[in-house]
Formats: C-alpha cells, structure tokens, sequence
C-alpha cells in the first residue's frame, strides 16, 4: 500500500469513528516523532500491539479486499494461559461497502463482532474439518445470545446493533452492504502475528508498504522499524 493512501485512509477513519459517536484514545493522533520522544512509556502499547492497522491482506486492492483496525486494548498470552489476568481485547473496524475481509478462522481467539451502525455487515459463515475451512459444513453461532444452526454457505446479515459470536473453526469472511460499518470487536487475548488462518494461501495478515510520503501516524506493524 502506498503511504500517501495510509495517511488518507486514517484521517477519513477518524471522521467517520467520530460520526458514531466513538472517539479513539489520546495515542491515535500521535506522529512517529512524539511517540518515539516517549518511548520509555509507551512499552505497553508496543508490546501489545495497540494502535492503527491497515491491510489489503496482500493482494493489492484495498478498495476490495481489506480492513481498517484499532486496537484499543489487549492482554497477554501467559496471562490467557493461566487462565488470569487481562485476558480480553477490543478492537475498533471499519467494513466498507463492497470490501472483503478473506475467509479465515483463528486457533485460539473466540471473538464478539458488533455493527455499531452504518450499513449491513455480511458475515459468511463455513465450518471446519481438521483444521481446513470445510465449504460442506456450517456452523452455530451465539447472536446477541441466541443460538443459531447455520448451513455451509450462510450470509448472516447484521444490522447496527446486533452481533454474533465467532469461536476457534468457525469460517468466516465479511463485508458491508448498503454503506460503510463501523465494527466492534470484543474477544480474548489478540496475537494478530500467529493467530489468524486463511483459506485463500495467497492471503497475508500484513501489507507492504511503499514509503511515497512520511508517515502521519505509524500503524502496527510500523513499530518494530520506527519504535525499536
């Protein structure tokens, strides 16, 4: 992704948070240079990968396939192991019109996704069969506490307000309909580097970025480069 199109993208994703009434903590405005000046205090937001993230999930057409991210908060893994601690995340999204998230499942994460308002999130929903997403299996899933027995295939329509429960082999891809959909995700301990299984082999969790311009806000995946 071209920087010039990250800075954009993160200025518009603000307005529109704010537009549903969420506004993000004090560290999403921050420049590359004030965070670095606080280095020494921000080794938690470091650590537990807090902040901007932006992916075309590596197949260069983030108009079609990609998502905007901030995570707000997030445990660590030790402590999901123990069974103590701070063993949640949180997640702010933006699900354009038309734009896909790639059908993926996660090994140890069980996730609320929430339409906090806009349009209509989509999720299509798949089992799983040893650890492969199975296209002849559904799936049951919690909405907003209901048990619900889908078949392979399902579209789960979620207007604002409503949500669904995903767990560990639940299949799921998604995308907005009707307008952009401002997303909220609550679920156990986050690890974005090894957590995350596409179907599609070509599909990455991170993007290349061709630096055109500097960066406004640095996102996740910037820190190791700029943080360091």
């Amino acid at each position: 992704m071209l920087r010039s199109d990250i800075n954009r993208i993160l200025h518009e994703a603000q307005a529109f948070m704010a537009s549903h009434g969420y506004i993000l903590p004090p560290f999403a405005n921050w420049t590359p240079a004030a965070m670095q000046a606080r280095r020494g205090e921000i080794g938690n937001i470091i650590d537990a990968g807090l902040g901007w993230d932006m992916t075309d999930f590596g197949l260069g057409d983030f108009a079609r396939t990609g998502l905007l991210l901030f995570t707000t908060r997030n445990g660590r893994l030790a402590d999901l192991k123990r069974g103590g601690g701070m063993l949640y995340a949180e997640k702010a999204m933006i699900s354009r019109e038309h734009q896909v998230t790639p059908s993926h499942t996660h090994v140890l994460k069980t996730e609320d996704i929430i339409n906090r308002g806009g349009g209509t999130l989509v999720i299509e929903l798949f089992g799983d069969t040893d650890g492969h997403c199975d296209r002849t299996r559904g799936t049951t899933v919690l909405c907003d506490g209901i048990e619900r027995v889908l078949p392979p295939g399902a579209k789960l329509a979620l207007a604002p307000g409503e949500s669904v429960t995903l767990r560990p082999g639940d299949w799921h891809a998604f995308w907005a309909e009707k307008a952009d959909v401002f997303v909220a995700e609550v679920s156990t301990v986050n690890d974005d580097a090894a957590d995350n299984i596409f179907e599609n082999p070509d599909v990455t969790r991170f993007s290349g970025i061709e630096e055109d311009e500097a960066p406004a806000q640095l996102l996740v995946s910037d820190y190791p480069a700029w943080l360091s």
